[in-house]
């Protein structure tokens, strides 16, 4: 598949197939999210797979019910964290940007897009989620006290292809300046 098809054709699925995903098969789409730029190449983010039904099941009582069928279906479950107090910091941990720690959110947005696109590159599905209880699901996931949950990724073999959603066109989301006007 090529770029532009791969970022065309992929979406955000919420059905899925009861077809395992190979181990082998998360470790290569983890391996090319590992290429991702981050801040000043601190790549931050972290992946915990879980792949265990009763696992998955217990994570579904910390999210709400809409989550939680979605969970229910997957066959990985991919914890997202992100190692704190680097990504935007300078090494005397100060911040680099006016910005705070909120660097950190945006190398893992990139990072779980990425993940997203080089799974549906491979024929999975997935559906980034943010609505959780973030305190209990570190606690029940064992997360290190250096690290922090930023989103849980389904994934599995889809059983559905929604629609493309509206999109915005191109004069609404681009702009350019020209000497002293904006166009």
């Amino acid at each position: 598949m090529n770029t532009q098809d791969c970022i065309l054709t992929r979406r955000s699925v919420r059905k899925f197939t009861n077809e395992p995903v190979a181990s082998e098969t998360v470790e290569q789409v983890v391996s090319l999210a590992a290429f991702v730029p981050s801040w000043k190449n601190t790549q931050v983010s972290r992946y915990l797979a879980v792949i265990d039904p009763e696992d998955r099941a217990q994570i579904c009582q910390y999210v709400p019910d809409y989550n939680a069928r979605i969970i229910d279906q997957c066959s990985v479950l991919l914890a997202q964290t992100f190692v704190k107090s680097r990504s935007g910091y300078e090494r005397d941990g100060s911040f680099s940007t006016d910005r705070g720690p909120g660097w950190q959110y945006y190398d893992c947005g990139i990072a779980a897009q990425t993940l997203c696109l080089a799974a549906h590159d491979m024929g999975l599905g997935t559906v980034i989620m943010g609505v959780f209880d973030r305190p209990a699901l570190e606690r029940f996931l064992n997360i290190p006290a250096d690290q922090e949950l930023m989103a849980l990724i389904a994934m599995g073999y889809p059983d559905e292809t929604p629609p493309a959603p509206r999109r915005k066109d191109v004069q609404t989301l681009l702009s350019f300046k020209r000497g002293q006007s904006t166009i």
